[in-house]
């Protein structure tokens, strides 16, 4: 089964979008560009028994947080500062890998880092996304036994050989994961991480951005939204809790609040988005009780 979803040869101006959607601070952007830059490096220079640097990014933090997005701009920036060379990038969707036929896992997690990823490396850097990595290297400790416990743990073994393989010896590999429930990640992966950088829930600031830029990108097509700009610091207040994606998701459906404001954007009104805010709210604190 053929586990890569997406791959694309980068700087990419759609990448370039998704680094610049993410509001984060602007320190823990940096941090992620300065730690890749700096594995490129140190790895070019320096043998694996003496500079243990295994090109592993891990994007902690829960759903609609932006890590995948956050992971495919980071991507990019890596690229654009590693011109005039041009770097691949392929996303690894692990849920393609699992198998219920017994060693089948195994094999496909091996296939991946011992050829696929090898593959693609041959003609240069090569950033490689492994998405909801915990599908890939789940906690040893944590596995079921009723679920063909044997193979899911050589599964997990393989993903971690496969970690060490590209560590030493295709060093102009870098791997971003992401997770959203680090603690069913085995810790043996997370200990091969160069950097664990916990993506939380948007702050004041963050919220503020992502607001400001709904209400932008709206008010290109329907102009009178710009309007709602005097109202932003209520929306801050109001949207606190919100991940990213739902605090988007709702500036943008409380333009449903009736059929004329569907039709026309023009009339969404300050209360319509605060209803909104309200309603997703709601459905955090549901979600939240049900957790």
């Amino acid at each position: 089964m053929d586990a890569i979803s997406d791959q694309a040869t980068l700087p990419n101006a759609e990448f370039l979008t998704a680094w610049q959607a993410i509001k984060i601070d602007t320190s823990v952007k940096t941090r992620l560009v300065a730690q890749a830059l700096l594995s490129f490096q140190l790895r070019q220079h320096f043998a694996f028994d003496r500079m243990p640097v295994h090109g592993l990014i891990v994007l902690s933090g829960p759903p609609g947080t932006g890590k995948t997005t956050l992971a495919r701009g980071l991507a990019n920036q890596v690229a654009e500062a590693l011109k005039p060379k041009k770097v691949k990038f392929i996303q690894i969707d692990p849920h393609a890998l699992g198998s219920s036929s017994h060693g089948k896992s195994q094999k496909d997690v091996s296939k991946l880092f011992e050829h696929t990823i090898p593959e693609h490396a041959t003609h240069g850097p090569t950033i490689v996304l492994l998405d909801e990595v915990e599908a890939l290297a789940a906690d040893r400790q944590r596995m079921s036994l009723e679920t063909n416990p044997v193979d899911a743990h050589r599964a997990t073994d393989a993903a971690l050989a496969g970690i060490d393989l590209l560590a030493r010896k295709l060093r102009n590999t870098l791997l971003i994961a992401t997770t959203n429930f680090p603690k069913a990640v085995d810790r043996a992966l997370l200990s091969r991480a160069d950097i664990v950088e916990d993506i939380g829930l948007p702050n004041a600031d963050a919220r503020k951005d992502i607001i400001n830029d709904a209400i932008s990108i709206l008010s290109e097509k329907w102009p009178k939204i710009a309007g709602l700009n005097t109202h932003v610091a209520e929306f801050v207040k109001a949207s606190d809790g919100l991940d990213g994606r739902r605090l988007r998701k709702a500036m943008i459906t409380a333009a449903a609040s009736s059929i004329e404001t569907a039709q026309d954007l023009n009339k969404l009104k300050a209360e319509h988005v605060m209803q909104a805010l309200k309603q997703a709210r709601a459905v955090e604190k549901m979600q939240e009780a049900f957790s």
